[in-house]
């Protein structure tokens, strides 16, 4: 007899321990908007290295650069939108700390990871033609048509990626997730990338209660894709997860100038807000709140 689908709840810590050295994870979310954050820290303090990294990054790519944990990074860009350039990301820029940096044109990465969601080796687009991408990527390939038009095309290479690693709104414990924001952030494809999905939520509530008050194509996530669901309240602090909460404006603030600052400004900075758990995190970060009220 049929025991009904899995609960799949999982703890912060039980999912970084499922991670390991050297793979590749895709990170969901928009620059400074629903990343997993809470997951984002664990993986900063954890012992992992030499990760890949895909993402339309924020402080998700600024945190994993500044720990060190980054061998090779896809992206398409890395910014916290008012700090228009991330600092941790820009000072690892800078002074050449992530070994491999792959920079794609934002259709071209939605392609990649459009082609491994299919399960391609690549797809064709226009994107990317006459561009330093190719130029500074000399391993992306070109394709000609095979029709009479013999079109010469970029032959985007499939983002497939071992982990995803998403932040939804609510889900049920067995991985059914919706978004309530503005926008799905591509969120589903990095899921169907991936041969592994680990959902960070803020709530985790009944299965009918995901399409009570929300339209069912709000749905975002079905539970085939997903391996483990985390509740984790404010996990995506300090990025915007609307309705929930917007952006902290005046904690993204003291993280950039950190950030941006001396080694001294960071390592203050960890201090207070990094080097514990999530729960941790979440109590410093209210009495930074109740401190600028």
């Amino acid at each position: 007899m049929s025991k009904g689908p899995r609960d799949k709840q999982m703890s912060i810590d039980e999912v970084v321990a499922s991670l390991e050295d050297g793979m590749t994870i895709g990170i969901g979310g928009w620059g400074p908007r629903r990343k997993p954050m809470a997951l984002v820290r664990a993986i900063y303090n954890s012992d992992l290295k030499d990760l890949t990294i895909v993402s339309w990054g924020g402080a998700d790519v600024g945190l994993l650069a500044r720990a060190g944990k980054i061998r090779r990074l896809v992206y398409a860009f890395v910014s916290l939108d008012t700090v228009p350039l991330e600092p941790n990301f820009q000072k690892a820029r800078q002074e050449g700390t992530i070994p491999e940096v792959v920079e794609l044109d934002e259709g071209m990465f939605q392609t990649g990871l459009k082609a491994a969601s299919e399960r391609l080796p690549f797809l064709p687009m226009r994107a990317g033609l006459g561009s330093d991408v190719l130029v500074n990527n000399p391993w992306i390939k070109t394709v000609a048509s095979p029709y009479d038009d013999g079109e010469v095309l970029v032959a985007v290479p499939a983002l497939t990626l071992d982990v995803a690693l998403v932040h939804l709104n609510r889900a049920d414990v067995h991985g059914n997730a919706t978004y309530l924001g503005p926008d799905p952030y591509f969120d589903d494809l990095f899921a169907m990338a991936a041969e592994r999905t680990y959902l960070s939520v803020e709530q985790v509530i009944d299965t009918a209660g995901l399409t009570v008050d929300t339209p069912v194509q709000r749905l975002l996530l079905s539970r085939m894709l997903v391996t483990g669901v985390v509740e984790t309240p404010h996990g995506a602090h300090f990025t915007d997860c609307r309705p929930d909460y917007a952006r902290d404006e005046k904690f993204q603030r003291a993280y950039a100038a950190a950030a941006g600052g001396s080694d001294d400004d960071w390592a203050a900075f960890e201090e207070r807000f990094l080097a514990g758990d999530e729960a941790a995190y979440q109590a410093a970060v209210q009495a930074f709140t109740e401190e600028q009220a």
